[in-house]
């Protein structure tokens, strides 16, 4: 979801407690990134890594997703994004497989390794998400 960033624009000044409220969130969602960082590395993977493997396996309706679909989860270009998945392909967490319907389009799949790792992180990076309250709802 790309917003404009000249409509993006209040017009209305924030109140102290707005800014109280945005420091807050600032301050909350750069711990849960330091954490995520630190947990990651120990795992051997780059916090982008675990991101890609985690929107591979977590696309909506399906195990697999492709370039595209990953480089708008990550908000990355394509790109970058391809050099992502071959990084990952290379550190034998991906796989890349033509797709059934259309050859052309190529499907990102995680390998028996890939998932081992983005369970054992997710895992890990429930807790600290649910601590914001509102992630996973009232499940």
């Amino acid at each position: 979801m790309k917003k404009n960033p000249e409509s993006a624009r209040s017009t209305s000044v924030p109140r102290k407690e707005d800014l109280e409220a945005m420091s807050n969130f600032r301050h909350q969602l750069r711990r849960f990134l330091r954490y995520s960082e630190e947990i990651t590395h120990a795992e051997g993977v780059t916090p982008l890594q675990y991101q890609l493997l985690l929107h591979v396996h977590g696309f909506p309706g399906r195990t697999w997703a492709t370039v595209g679909e990953l480089a708008e989860r990550l908000q990355a270009v394509p790109n970058g994004t391809a050099a992502l998945v071959s990084r990952c392909e290379a550190a034998g967490l991906v796989l890349r497989r033509p797709g059934k319907e259309d050859r052309r389009q190529v499907q990102v799949h995680l390998t028996a390794r890939g998932e081992r790792c983005m369970l054992k992180l997710a895992a890990l990076h429930k807790p600290e998400i649910e601590a914001f309250g509102w992630a996973f709802g009232n499940r």
